[in-house]
């Protein structure tokens, strides 16, 4: 059995492969579940806010976080850049309109809410930046 060093090693000799061209069919990982509620919390969205800025169906929201249904792959590798990366989703979807929600067509930092679990201080929630490029902002 290898070591998880070893396995680590052997993707990313694969990921140089691909890179190459000396190895085809690469394949990215696509989560099998994604918990939409917490992404969501963590942008401090609501369900219309969040469906209207990311294009999904207000109805499709509430039934993934009500576990009626689960997200098809394409939502899912969508939601898995949205919670790592929201700035780079906004960005590739419209990118004027980015620019707008900013007050700049410059490369900018967004600020994204993230809500934690009220605690008996009720401090506020933790912010996180991220620049337009995709990458988190240095505070």
């Amino acid at each position: 059995m290898k070591t998880q060093f070893e396995q680590m090693m052997d993707g990313l000799n694969d990921v140089e492969a691909f890179l190459a061209g000396e190895q085809k069919g690469f394949k990215a990982y696509v989560p099998q579940e994604v918990d939409v509620k917490a992404i969501r919390n963590r942008l401090g969205m609501t369900q219309a806010k969040f469906s209207d800025t990311f294009g999904f169906s207000l109805d499709a929201i509430k039934h993934w976080e009500g576990g009626r249904r689960t997200p098809e792959a394409p939502a899912r590798t969508l939601l898995a850049v949205i919670d790592k990366n929201p700035a780079a989703v906004l960005t590739a979807l419209n990118p004027a309109a980015f620019a707008a929600a900013v007050g700049s067509s410059k490369p900018t930092t967004v600020h994204v809410s993230r809500h934690r679990k009220r605690q008996a201080s009720r401090g506020p929630a933790k912010r996180i930046a991220y620049s337009a490029g995709g990458k988190r902002a240095a505070k």
